[in-house]
């Protein structure tokens, strides 16, 4: 009975911390809007761009599945609700190319490039999550530049996560009647993204510089390296997949089934 009892009280600790709320898992730095430059490192200087964009090739894979199902987490390669129902694909290709078109016009600095981007995963939030929970546009793409006389490969192809948090409820409703609709946050990390990925590494002092997005950080130890010797340790967090739903529902959402 002493052990049966226990394993009560644990059960109720772990359900209590499971309750207490949080925010959206996300493997992006970014977050939209103002607040944003606020919250970043100050140790982190942004470089200068090192291209000269002239071209911006954007595929969008017809093989990626589409779901149009509202459910609180489809299993789909894009899912996308912020306008009418149509091609979903081409809807996404014009999402890139407004993004690079906010960006481009700042990229004239270094060799003249091409710059291809192929779609990889759009999720953003369907109706039946957008107004309960909220989540995370998630948002990953392949990024390749080409020299744009000779057509030579001078970076990638990449992988890139352009993932922002996506409010819900009563945020998401008062931020559409600001006019930041699910197209306007998405466009915004987007262009945020290329930015970043286009301009040489960021410089941060010390020995731990901040990590960028999907870029190393300069001097990092390979994955699975030995720490060095004298070092202190590292704490490990667990792996979430970044578009999950929000961690308090993540445990019942899998177990309703047809329901997510």
């Amino acid at each position: 009975m002493a052990d049966v009892a226990r394993w009560i009280v644990l059960g109720s600790v772990l359900g209590l911390a499971a309750c207490a709320g949080g925010t959206p898992a996300s493997r992006a730095v970014t977050a939209p809007g103002p607040e944003t430059a606020a919250a970043a490192p100050a140790a982190v200087r942004l470089a200068q761009p090192q291209y000269t964009v002239r071209e911006v090739r954007v595929e969008v894979p017809r093989t990626l599945s589409v779901s149009e199902a509202n459910l609180y987490y489809p299993i789909a390669d894009i899912v996308w609700r912020g306008e009418p129902r149509g091609d979903r694909h081409a809807q996404v290709q014009r999402i890139f190319t407004e993004a690079f078109g906010f960006v481009t016009p700042e990229l004239r600095q270094g060799p003249e490039v091409i710059v291809e981007v192929q779609v990889r995963r759009f999720h953003a939030l369907t109706e039946k999550t957008r107004y309960t929970v909220g989540g995370v546009h998630a948002i990953r793409f392949d990024l390749t530049v080409k020299d744009a006389r000779t057509g030579a490969i001078l970076d990638g192809p990449r992988f890139v996560v352009a993932d922002t948090p996506a409010s819900g409820g009563r945020r998401a409703l008062a931020e559409e009647q600001a006019g930041r609709t699910q197209r306007v946050v998405i466009i915004e990390s987007i262009a945020r993204t290329i930015r970043r990925e286009l301009a040489p590494p960021a410089e941060a002092p010390g020995p731990s510089a901040a990590v960028v997005g999907a870029r190393a950080e300069p001097g990092a130890l390979p994955a699975g390296a030995p720490p060095a010797p004298g070092a202190a340790p590292v704490a490990r967090k667990a792996f979430i997949p970044a578009d999950a739903p929000e961690p308090r529902l993540r445990g019942w959402l899998w177990g309703l089934h047809g329901s997510i």
